[in-house]
Order: structure tokens, then C-alpha cells, then sequence
């Protein structure tokens, strides 16, 4: 089975070819220095506010053969954390097909919490939309396991996070795997307030320290909506050796439409 593209036309252009120059266009012509990474925060908003970042994050890791994609669960559909059982996602750019394998050993190492379903992702943007920035460039012949997350607790994210390690090193996969949390930042402050807040949740997240982010999410008041796959990543990554992070850029919305009243913030973290 097939899933094919839900916010084709939306969120990104409809075609091969405009979807193509979008993304160059948003990536620029500067040469981008690789990292070599195991984890990534990437913005998930539509191409014209969100697609800079996310262009510039995912051209600066070198290309890997495995992915795996952590989004929030923005429909409240299906499972609270569900990994697709269909064999291939379809953009525009091509189908990339699910890494069965993979998908079976984390939800085996879950201990039951992670579902193999297809309603939680049957509509979510947020994975979806990572992929053309992987088909467009380098990226050639990957594979990825989409998994969607709801919110839990920081215990729940640690299981988690460690059962995909845990998957990834059975497999021998280390070497060749990224893990991509799906996040948008601050939602509709004012740019001073969203850059204050997020600047906070940044800082934690350069610090790999996923507690640290779940505790300044509660106490700010921060409406980062992929907290809990960002915290699942951290805890993942750092069981497979990851040592720091840098962040790549960040941006509001506000630098897009140029209204700083009410913005949405998008930051690109890539970890090693």
C-alpha cells in the first residue's frame, strides 16, 4: 500500500518540477558544510514560512541511507504513538519506501507503547513535508520509518528514545541513520516574546538534554508542538553517541511576511 501526498499543493508545491525550483530556490546557491549527524530538528510549516530553515538544516548533513521521521500529532488520530504500516510514501519527487525492518524492531523494543498503524499518519503534515528536502537532494535510495508522536511524559519520551537506539544498533544501522524531529517553535506571540521563549527551549536542546526542554516548555509556557518528538530524539541520539549540536537557523515567520505582531517560530538544529 501507498500513502500518497496529503498537503501536496498546500503546504508545498503540487508538481515535480515547481516543487524542485522551491526547494533550490529556498536552499540558495551559498555551498553548505556537511555534518555528519545523528539527530536533526527541522521546521514543519508550509514552504513560504518554514521552508528556508528547513532547506538550509537538511542540505547540511551528509546523506544517509536510513531516516527516522518524528512528528507531533496535530489530527489526534489513531494511536498516541504510531509508526506507519504501509510499504512507501508518495510526494511529488517520487515514492520513499518505509524501512520495514527498522519499523518492526522499534516498536518490538517499545514494550507495546508505539502501535503499527496507519490512521495516526493518515493525515499528519508533519513528516510528510521533510521528505521533498530528502529527495531533492542527495539523498538518493533512502529509506525511513514515520513515526507520530503525542504528548506523555519525560519517562515515556526516554523509553522511547532508547527503544529506537536500541532498534538502530540491532540492526547495525548506526552508522547510517538519522533521526529527524518534526517541530515548529513559539506559536502566535509577538517576535520578542517567541525569540525569548525559544531561545530558552534552543539552549536545552543544544545541551541534548531533553529533560531540561520538557521542564522549560511547562514552566514558559512554550508552544513548541513537537516537544515530545524532539525530546525522543534527544534521548535516541545520546544512547548513540551523539556529543553536540549546533543550530543551522532560525527564523519567524514575521521575517517572512514582515508582521512581528503574532509569529510562528522555526528553528534548524542538527546534532553529531
Amino acid at each position: 500500500m501507498i500513502r500518497n501526498p496529503v498537503v501536496a499543493g498546500q503546504f508545498y508545491p503540487g508538481t515535480k518540477k515547481d516543487l524542485l525550483n522551491e526547494i533550490m530556490a529556498l536552499r540558495g546557491k551559498e555551498p553548505v558544510e556537511k555534518t555528519d549527524a545523528i539527530g536533526v530538528v527541522s521546521p514543519h510549516a508550509g514552504y513560504p514560512y518554514s521552508g528556508r530553515v528547513a532547506a538550509l538544516t537538511l542540505a547540511s548533513i551528509r546523506p544517509k541511507h536510513n531516516y527516522v521521521i518524528i512528528g507531533p500529532n496535530h489530527t489526534g488520530l489513531g494511536s498516541q504513538f504510531g509508526i506507519s504500516s504501509c510499504c512507501a510514501w508518495k510526494t511529488p519527487l517520487g515514492e520513499v519506501p518505509i524501512n520495514d525492518a527498522l519499523a518492526r524492531e522499534i516498536t518490538a523494543n517499545s514494550d507495546g507503547v508505539i502501535k503499527r498503524e496507519d490512521i495516526s499518519n493518515s493525515h499528519e503534515h508533519s513528516i510528510e513535508v521533510q521528505l521533498p528536502f530528502l529527495q531533492a537532494g542527495s539523498h538518493k535510495d533512502f529509506t525511513f520509518v514515520p513515526m507520530v508522536a503525542a504528548y506523555a511524559g519525560a519517562a515515556v519520551y526516554d523509553g522511547l528514545g532508547l527503544a529506537i537506539a536500541r532498534a538502530v544498533k540491532s540492526l547495525k544501522l548506526e552508522r547510517d541513520t538519522v533521526i529527524i524531529a518534526s517541530s515548529d517553535m513559539t506559536h502566535y506571540e509577538s517576535q520578542e516574546s517567541a525569540v525569548k521563549k525559544d531561545t530558552l527551549a534552543i539552549e536545552a536542546m543544544l545541551e541534548l538534554d531533553g529533560a531540561m526542554l520538557i521542564e522549560r516548555i511547562s514552566k514558559y509556557g512554550i508552544s513548541m508542538c513537537g516537544y515530545s518528538p524532539a525530546a525522543i530524539m534527544l534521548a535516541a541520539v545520546k544512547e548513540l553517541g551523539a556529543k553536540s549540536a549546533k543550530l543551522i537557523k532560525y527564523e519567524t515567520s514575521g521575517d517572512v511576511s514582515d508582521d512581528y505582531s503574532s509569529v510562528v517560530g522555526y528553528a534548524g538544529i542538527v546534532i553529531s
